[in-house]
Parts: C-alpha cells; sequence; structure tokens
C-alpha cells in the first residue's frame, strides 16, 4: 500500500457492500452527482470513441454518457464477478436493414477490473468511486493503464467533510468511528501526478441534505454504502442503540441535516516521460501506437 493510503480502512466491509449491491438501481446521490458532473464535460473537446464506466452498476451514469455519446462505444466496468455476471443484458435483435445497425457501435459486455487495462479508452468516467478503494493510488494506476495516450479520466468521490455530523454525535456518544476518512482532493491531486496523469484539476462542492425524520435519513445512507473503518463496533448493533440514534439525529426543530462533500477531477493520459540520465523508458506496443495516432491527428 502507497504512502498516500495510510488511513484505517477495511476493505472486507468495501467487498461485503459490493456483494449485495443492486445492479439495476444506482444511489440517488449517485446519479444526482454524474449529472452535476456531467456539466464539466463542456471543458474536454475531445469526442472519445470508447467510454469506460468504472463501477458501472453503482455510478448510475449510464444513460447519461450514452446521451452525451451516442457513437462511442460503451464498456461497463464493474467490482466484482457478480456484479459483472448480473449487469450482462442480451444483445438487442436489429433487423440487418434498420439504420440503427450501422448507426451505433455494439455495446461492450461488463468486465471486471482486471479486463480494463487492454481498453485503451479515449475516457474514463468514475463516478462516487474513489472512496471505496482500500488504495487510490493503486486505483488510479488501473486507471491510467486502462486509458489510450491523450485520454482522460472524469471522477467523482467523497471528500472529508462528509456526514461531519454523525461523526460528531458517534464520538460524543462513544459509539467508536462513523466511517474511515476519506481523502482530501489536494491529496488526490498528487496521486494523480505520481500515477502518471497531466494537468489535473481538482474542484469540490457541499451538499447539505435534509430529511423529514431521522428514519428517512437512516435509510438512505444504507445505500450509500456502509462503515469501513476496521475500529467500528463489531457485531450487530441493538434495536435499543438505533433508537438512541434516531433519537440523536432529530432536531428539536427542522429537519435531519447531513453534509455531504463532493470532490471532482479530472486529467490526461500524457506521452510516456523519457527519464534523465540515458536511463531506459519501457513503454507498451498500444501506446506506442497511442502517441502516433495522437501525434497523426494533430498534424491533420
Amino acid at each position: 500500500m502507497s504512502d498516500f493510503a495510510r488511513r484505517l480502512f477495511d476493505p472486507r466491509a468495501t467487498e461485503a457492500w459490493v456483494r449485495r449491491a443492486p445492479v439495476d438501481a444506482a444511489p440517488w446521490l449517485h446519479q444526482e452527482v454524474a449529472r452535476r458532473m456531467a456539466e464539466r464535460l463542456a471543458l474536454v473537446r475531445r469526442t472519445p470513441a470508447t467510454v469506460i464506466d468504472w463501477w458501472a452498476s453503482l455510478s448510475g451514469s449510464a444513460e447519461l454518457l450514452r446521451s452525451r455519446y451516442p457513437q462511442a462505444r460503451h464498456v461497463p466496468v464493474e467490482a466484482s464477478a457478480r456484479l459483472a455476471r448480473l449487469a450482462q443484458a442480451p444483445a438487442p435483435v436489429t433487423p440487418w436493414w434498420s439504420p440503427a445497425r450501422w448507426r451505433r457501435p455494439a455495446a461492450a459486455q461488463p468486465v471486471e477490473e482486471g479486463a480494463a487495462a487492454t481498453l485503451g479508452a479515449e475516457l474514463l468516467w468514475a463516478n462516487m468511486v474513489l472512496h471505496w478503494s482500500a488504495d487510490p493510488p493503486a486505483m488510479l494506476q488501473q486507471w491510467h493503464r486502462a486509458l489510450a495516450v491523450d485520454g482522460f479520466v472524469m471522477f467523482s468521490c467523497l471528500g472529508p467533510d462528509t456526514v461531519r455530523e454523525l461523526r460528531t454525535l458517534y464520538s460524543r456518544a462513544g459509539w467508536g468511528p462513523a466511517g474511515a476518512e476519506f481523502v482530501d482532493m489536494h491529496d488526490i491531486g498528487d496521486m494523480l501526478v505520481h500515477a502518471g496523469f497531466d494537468d489535473p484539476v481538482m474542484d469540490m462542492e457541499r451538499l447539505r441534505l435534509s430529511w423529514d425524520d431521522a428514519r428517512r435519513c437512516l435509510a438512505e445512507l444504507r445505500t450509500l454504502g456502509r462503515n469501513t473503518h476496521p475500529r467500528r463496533a463489531p457485531g450487530l448493533r441493538t434495536a435499543r442503540w438505533l433508537r438512541a440514534l434516531e433519537a440523536a439525529l432529530t432536531p428539536a426543530e427542522g429537519p435531519t441535516v447531513l453534509t455531504f462533500e463532493i470532490v471532482y477531477g479530472h486529467a490526461f493520459k500524457g506521452l510516456p516521460r523519457a527519464r534523465a540520465g540515458g536511463e531506459t523508458t519501457s513503454v507498451s506496443l498500444e501506446d506506442m501506437r497511442s502517441m502516433m495516432r495522437a501525434r497523426n491527428a494533430r498534424r491533420s
């Protein structure tokens, strides 16, 4: 694990949540963040031929990306073999004479993370994913390998101020940590550079979400994941504890409110950098081909 990932984090908690995650309904917040992130696509003029939707079942972005890039090949990448299998859809039967058969590339079947390195996509889209990784720098390196030269990554994740009200409540009540720490956007920018990306741009916004009652708030939180801190309370909580939590989350007046810090970032995969001092630079054959295509595109 890299020096950037020294926070306390239990990857088994992520794996357990992913095993139970539905493939047909991404959380509402993920869909809203995807809509906000899509507004930033206007900053990038290049039209990708291949688009990777990382952890597609959880990102809630498929329709949005297809609407934005209707001619692209869209490849869903899933977090597990189970999700990749469940997300597989039968190929639509299109008559040979239909114009739709020739206008749009065939949809790619979902693949696991390990198969993404060979895709050479021009856009890797990762909505609300990075905070689930026990080693964020390693995930960024995966994204870098999956992109073609001059391709770009666009992503969002939760930042450190997320559910700060809940964290304070847990601390005061002596209930242990409410969740693992989220990585600051400046550290993520450093990770992008270390992973080999060029021109990283980071941004953030805070959303204050409110609910009519604490029970609905907790139900919504359950759709967003689970506690990934290794020092979380072991075993199941009691009904008495749940009632105490609901009471603590209910203000004397007004709705239950929680803050969510949403971090956005994008960066490009540039040409491989030659090292000084006459050292050998290793470049894959596919990267060499991508470099040649990029140079030819600039000249034309």
